[in-house]
């Protein structure tokens, strides 16, 4: 499948004066050539058996699918994967109308193949175990418990394939007193502390602006599948292992929980300041924000000349990065009306001269529309699986591996359109043998969304 890029030109191009809206994101036009043909996949040979949902588990399994493994999607008949239906915005159909493939679907699940399967049916089953038995890996994101009572759990399977590599998503583990809880990114932000250092300190506590929990819990997923794929190539030896939402979302509070555990106190909500470095935090310039990140006194020092400020940098208050914390609002009383003078332009060149961090406050159409963004292959072009010669615009894959590339070689599948494909390369069955799967119920009805 090709690829299309954002023209050289444009990639090394200047950003364009004045703010940029989200309709001119979606107007760029890109004639580059295609991504450079290569053979070479790091998971080439790997097949991966894909039973979740919604986006920590799809997000695993994409990655997976971008790194070269085969991913084969199974979808409940009629309403398919949640996010499906999780919009506004949708991909039109020939027609116009909304099809199946929502923006939310379309993020976490390009290089996969689609087929529906009723495993509330002896057919479905029997397809999904004879799926297994062909599969280096299977993720799945039922509750403890759901898929062994269908005859299709860990164990069920394992003994019909031995070495394979089994990956459990769950909102909580398999353990522990909430282990029979769902969970949902944004209740496992609430319950696993971030949200209680999210946010203005006089405000709510807020969550993240996008499903942090579901996409960590989906990196951290998808990293011990390959190191479990290690151990096999290794030993012969398959094994079950198993991530949560809210394991992932402890696990992230890093320095905010050191901190809670050496100090014994609790951590505030700080708004955009930092609890540990000062001054890292938005600044208001003259014509929008900009955000500042010292992170040692060199920086602070050259930061202040920046500033023609230079007083500030021997005042004994700020020397030290512990006195900035301990004076951090006469630091910034100081500071406010100095960034003040300039807009934000002026003052990442100045600060980008003397080697301090510092950038703007990006809008998401800024963002994906950054020359930067466009120069490391962030958004990228796949053909419409809808409409011939139409294009859908998508995230690139930010692992850049220089002799086994991410690829691109699937775009986001409609619901069930690889059924017969997969049956045929991957178990054999002639067009005979898929009929009467239907007539036994494998693929199930039309039913509405589930719960």
């Amino acid at each position: 499948m090709r690829v299309r890029r954002f023209p050289r030109e444009a990639r090394a191009g200047k950003p364009k004066d004045g703010p940029i809206r989200a309709a001119e994101v979606l107007s760029m036009t890109d004639t580059a050539a295609s991504r450079p043909e290569t053979s070479a996949k790091s998971l080439a040979g790997i097949t991966v058996l894909d039973l979740t949902r919604v986006l920590a588990g799809p997000s695993a399994t994409q990655l997976l699918g971008d790194l070269g493994a085969r991913v084969i999607k199974v979808e409940r008949p009629g309403s398919g994967d949640d996010t499906r239906a999780w919009g506004p915005p949708f991909v039109p159909d020939e027609t116009g109308a909304p099809s199946d493939l929502s923006a939310y679907f379309l993020a976490a699940n390009r290089n996969k193949s689609s087929i529906v399967l009723d495993i509330t049916t002896p057919a479905g089953v029997e397809i999904v175990r004879a799926l297994a038995a062909k599969a280096d890996v299977v993720v799945e994101n039922y509750k403890p418990g759901d898929l062994a009572r269908r005859g299709l759990g860990y164990e069920d399977l394992r003994a019909i394939k031995p070495d394979l590599v089994w990956c459990s998503i769950t909102g909580f583990g398999h353990d522990g007193p909430y282990a029979e809880r769902i969970g949902y990114d944004f209740l496992v932000q609430a319950m696993g502390g971030i949200m209680s250092i999210t946010g203005e300190p006089d405000g709510e506590p807020m969550k993240v602006g996008v499903g942090i929990s579901d996409l960590m819990c989906g990196m951290y997923a998808s990293v011990g599948i390959l190191a479990a794929l290690r151990h096999r190539d290794a030993t012969g030896e398959g094994q079950f292992l198993e991530v949560s939402l809210y394991d992932t979302q402890i696990s992230w509070l890093v320095n905010a929980a050191t901190n809670t555990l050496v100090s014994g106190k609790a951590p505030r909500r700080l708004g955009n300041r930092h609890p540990n470095i000062a001054p890292y935090q938005t600044y208001r310039a003259a014509d929008g924000h900009l955000v500042v990140a010292v992170g040692n006194d060199g920086q602070f020092r050259r930061f202040c000349a920046a500033l023609e400020a230079p007083e500030l940098a021997s005042d004994p208050r700020f020397a030290t990065n512990a006195g900035r914390l301990e004076h951090l609002d006469a630091l910034n009383a100081a500071l406010d009306p100095i960034v003040a003078r300039a807009d934000v332009a002026t003052w990442v060149a100045r600060l980008e001269r003397a080697q301090v961090p510092a950038g703007p406050v990006a809008s998401v159409p800024e963002a994906l529309s950054d020359p930067h963004t466009r120069a490391r292959e962030m958004v990228i072009e796949m053909p419409s699986p809808i409409v011939d010669g139409e294009t859908l615009r998508l995230l690139g894959n930010p692992l850049k591996l220089r002799a086994t590339p991410a690829s691109y070689d699937k775009a986001p599948p409609r619901l069930g359109a690889d059924r017969d494909t997969v049956l045929a390369e991957v178990l054999g069955l002639d067009p005979a043998s898929i009929v009467d799967l239907a007539a036994r119920g494998a693929f199930g009805a039309e039913v509405g969304p589930g719960d």
